[in-house]
């Protein structure tokens, strides 16, 4: 999100900003916070690559409203399944307790009189809540994601210098007011730097040296790109078609970003160090041969 267009995008029907800190880099918060609370809207942030990140000391999830953070297995904190929200308003939890853990939980915790205790049995008529053992195996490797980062950061570190130097890839540096989860590293791919060579030829080379955890972003995408925002209507029967709303081109920023980014996941161990050094060497390799893939 550019936080410096975000004030002219706002409407009278605006109710709240939503902020993803995508593959783990907190978005500008200062900006994004201080826009939300002179315009009086609810900031939500989406964490689920973010656990553990930060920006300017403030850990990410506590900056607005409510934070939602997802555990499935690739994430830096991970319970194979399920998620949690942050939040230090009580009626935001309330409600949450109505989506999640009806009956039991939302009657035991929804105080009574307060307007939502009447739903406290059938809650939303969902049953969101996350399985028992995934919040347990989560709850046990919170005391060790510190750990999980610091070796992140060390890799990533490592990461950032040598692929930035390295034709065809650009990566950039993180601002001391930023940490990281790191929970994957982007590079930007500059085919101008490689005779044009498309990214799909680049990628490909990359898998064909065993590198095959360099990815492509392929549903974490523009979301003006995808079916459900174009024809919903075969899920939601009734639901009008937005094809006219939502159209190539519609997020520029986000389009061009997507179409040029790489990314691998960042290891966190002191022996996976050789690992992250094979990567480097197979996008090296890469570049180097590139008048060959053309």
């Amino acid at each position: 999100m550019d936080s410096g267009r975000v004030a002219e995008l706002i409407t009278p029907s605006t109710r709240a900003i939503m902020v993803t800190h995508l593959w783990g880099k907190p978005a500008e918060m200062t900006e994004l916070t201080a826009l939300a609370r002179d315009r009086d809207l609810d900031l939500l942030e989406d964490g689920s690559h973010a656990h553990g990140a930060g920006h300017g000391g403030q850990k990410v999830g506590t900056f607005g409203l409510a934070g939602a953070f997802s555990l499935n297995g690739p994430k830096p904190l991970s319970g194979g399944e399920g998620g949690f929200v942050l939040t230090n308003d009580d009626d935001t939890y309330y409600r949450v307790l109505t989506f999640a853990h009806y009956n039991k939980r939302a009657r035991n915790e929804i105080p009574e009189g307060h307007p939502l205790a009447r739903y406290a049995v059938t809650g939303a008529g969902l049953k969101l809540r996350i399985h028992p053992l995934a919040a347990a195996l989560a709850h046990d490797q919170l005391s060790r994601l510190d750990d999980y980062l610091a070796g992140r950061e060390e890799i990533a570190a490592y990461l950032i210098r040598e692929l930035g130097q390295i034709p065809g890839l650009e990566v950039s540096p993180m601002s001391e007011a930023v940490k990281s989860s790191w929970y994957a590293l982007t590079a930007t791919y500059r085919p101008d730097q490689l005779c044009g060579l498309p990214l799909d030829r680049f990628h490909a080379a990359l898998v064909a040296e065993g590198a095959t955890e360099f990815d492509r972003p392929g549903s974490t995408r523009p979301l003006n790109q995808l079916p459900l925002y174009q024809h919903p209507s075969h899920l939601f029967p009734g639901y009008p078609n937005t094809r006219s709303r939502y159209r190539e081109g519609d997020f520029p920023i986000a389009e061009k970003a997507h179409a040029h980014t790489i990314k691998l996941p960042v290891w966190h161990r002191e022996q996976d160090l050789k690992l992250a050094e094979q990567y480097v060497s197979a996008a090296r390799k890469a570049s180097e041969h590139h008048k060959e893939l053309l």
